[in-house]
């Protein structure tokens, strides 16, 4: 998937080679600012009307631990959630109807209503007391997608800085909508033999029935496994983003 990506983020360069060959009511392009940090973006524009345009942009982010570690771990607050061992991925679609205010065909200052579908590959590890022959502490990694669908409105700017090529600047925008999902912890070892080691991941797993507005239910399932089924709100920003794109 990284290396289909990376193809893509290379199309304008590309297709810049092949510029007398291009022009009409498309644009194909990448978010140069976020290929930068692995979020391997790729958006094809197309025009409906002179001041319309619709586009469908595709994000893929590899799985890779959490930015913002110390404000994730204060909003958690829970020394068992090992918050440095956290892994998360993504994968997004967004639809987007731009409504361009200036004269020019998919130019100027544009105003963007959007609708968000996204995946997050999470994996999250719980300790807990595991009473065996001396009472250590043990881990169970919960592994498993929290999926949310949201929509909001951007604005930004469109402009060529070639005969064919174009560079879209993301100002601002935001989106709100929900969120659920679960996880699961499977082959937990050394396994909860007793009701002892059970009770205790399950109120570990009981802790975490509210972190701000989100609810948990996390359940233990058998000696080996558990569970913990996610639902609440869902909100993000967009902004300060910089793509590079080729009109064909």
């Amino acid at each position: 998937m990284k290396k289909i990506f990376l193809i893509f983020a290379l199309l304008p360069i590309i297709a810049f080679s092949q510029i007398s060959l291009i022009g009409g009511k498309n644009i194909i392009k990448t978010n140069i600012s976020g290929n930068i940090i692995q979020n391997y973006n790729i958006t094809y524009e197309r025009s409906l009307a002179k001041k319309l345009s619709l586009s469908i942009g595709v994000r893929y982010m590899p799985k890779s631990t959490v930015p913002f570690k110390e404000k994730l771990e204060e909003f958690i607050n829970n020394n068992d959630v090992k918050v440095n061992d956290f892994q998360m991925g993504n994968f997004a679609i967004t639809p987007e109807l731009r409504l361009y205010l200036s004269k020019g065909k998919m130019k100027g200052f544009y105003i963007a209503p959007y609708a968000r579908y996204a995946s997050f590959d999470v994996s999250v590890p719980i300790t807990y007391t595991n009473s065996g022959l001396l009472t250590t502490k043990a881990t169970a990694l919960f592994v498993g997608k929290i999926n949310s669908i949201s929509g909001g409105i951007m604005m930004g700017t469109q402009f060529n800085i070639a005969k064919k090529i174009v560079l879209d600047f993301w100002i601002i925008g935001g989106h709100y909508g929900s969120s659920n999902g679960t996880i699961y912890a499977v082959d937990i070892n050394p396994q909860m033999n007793s009701k002892t080691d059970r009770d205790a991941l399950q109120a570990q797993l009981d802790e975490l029935k509210e972190v701000g507005p989100f609810r948990f239910e996390g359940k233990v399932t058998s000696n080996n496994s558990a569970e913990i089924k996610s639902t609440g709100p869902w909100a993000g920003i967009r902004g300060l983003g910089l793509s590079l794109g080729v009109r064909f």
